[in-house]
């Protein structure tokens, strides 16, 4: 694995500050870039390409949001996770769409930043623990328009219950049908949708618009 430059945007100096401090640390990381706000990240990232963005979301003169468009558009295999300091579900879809790869509370450890790191750049989508929980918590089925064909009717509804966290049995239970069968249509929803785990399969589900948060 080479090493990975990193750009760290968000308008609290002390909290960038400590953050570079513990990155420059990982013997992963070559260089760490900062920025204040959005439209220094941009001007930055015109300069200077990044493999990886901690992308504050509330931020003065242009806001983590439209930073990450704008950041997609130039360098369009940048990874992005963003940073809240709230488990705000308002966030979420509106950061999905714009790209982002990752979420990460704040006061999140700095374990789980590492770990947040080492996925995304593997192409992974992360969630912090906390994040995670009030998405799933949040998830509604949309009753109109499925979006596109490429699903099943049952595929959507099995897809549904894995998003909000349960297990293959126990959708199996709820719709009356075999474990096995449950299985098959989950291998088919990670194959068709490209996904690895449950954390890509929410991404994939909301940013299609199959559900809402």
């Amino acid at each position: 694995m080479r090493k990975l430059k990193i750009c760290l945007v968000d308008d609290h100096s002390l909290f960038r500050e400590g953050l570079h401090f513990l990155l420059s640390n990982l013997d992963f990381i070559d260089e760490i870039y900062e920025a204040e706000n959005g439209e220094q990240f941009i001007s930055t990232l015109k300069q200077q390409p990044v493999d990886i963005v901690l992308l504050d979301i509330e931020m003065p003169l242009m806001n983590g949001i439209d930073a990450a468009k704008q950041a997609l558009k130039m360098w369009p295999d940048i990874k992005i996770i963003a940073l809240s300091m709230y488990s705000d579900e308002n966030y979420y879809s509106s950061m999905i769409d714009a790209g982002a790869y990752g979420f990460l509370l704040k006061n999140s450890n700095f374990s789980e930043v590492r770990k947040a790191i080492l996925d995304v750049w593997e192409g992974k989508n992360y969630f912090s623990t906390e994040i995670m929980q009030s998405i799933l918590l949040r998830l509604n089925r949309k009753t109109q328009g499925e979006p596109f064909d490429d699903l099943t009717e049952r595929e959507i509804e099995i897809l549904y219950h894995i998003c909000k966290g349960l297990s293959n049995a126990e959708i199996a239970d709820i719709l009356s049908i075999s474990k096995r069968t449950v299985d098959k249509h989950r291998e088919n929803l990670l194959q068709k949708t490209q996904s690895k785990n449950t954390a890509n399969l929410v991404i994939f589900a909301i940013k299609h618009g199959y559900f809402s948060i």
